[in-house]
């Protein structure tokens, strides 16, 4: 998995790359945690993520609870598999998906 981040303001974009499972979540949810200090919007774009397991959804879901403590977090540019599991599992009512 790779992660770009772009700040702009306090607005962080944030674009994950490859596979969100078991051994690369832990990477992302410590990315985000040291990121999101004094942002107001998290934008996730996961048009580049081939796969998305449990342990990653779990922190896409933690992310979520973070950012409505201070402002907004929206994931962008679903694939057609991840969209695919975050509708499964419902989260799409728990995410705010563009």
């Amino acid at each position: 998995m790779k992660i770009n981040k772009k700040k702009n303001g306090t607005e962080l974009v944030v674009e994950v790359i490859g596979r969100l499972d078991s051994l690369t979540s832990p990477e992302l949810e410590d990315e985000l945690e040291n990121s999101c200090e004094g942002i107001t919007k998290l934008i996730l774009d996961l048009g580049q993520l081939e796969y998305i397991s449990s342990a990653g959804l779990r922190v896409l879901l933690g992310a979520a609870q973070t950012m409505d403590d201070q402002g907004e977090m929206v994931v962008r540019n679903l694939t057609q598999p991840v969209r695919d599991v975050i509708e499964l599992v419902g989260f799409d009512s728990a995410l705010n998906i563009e």
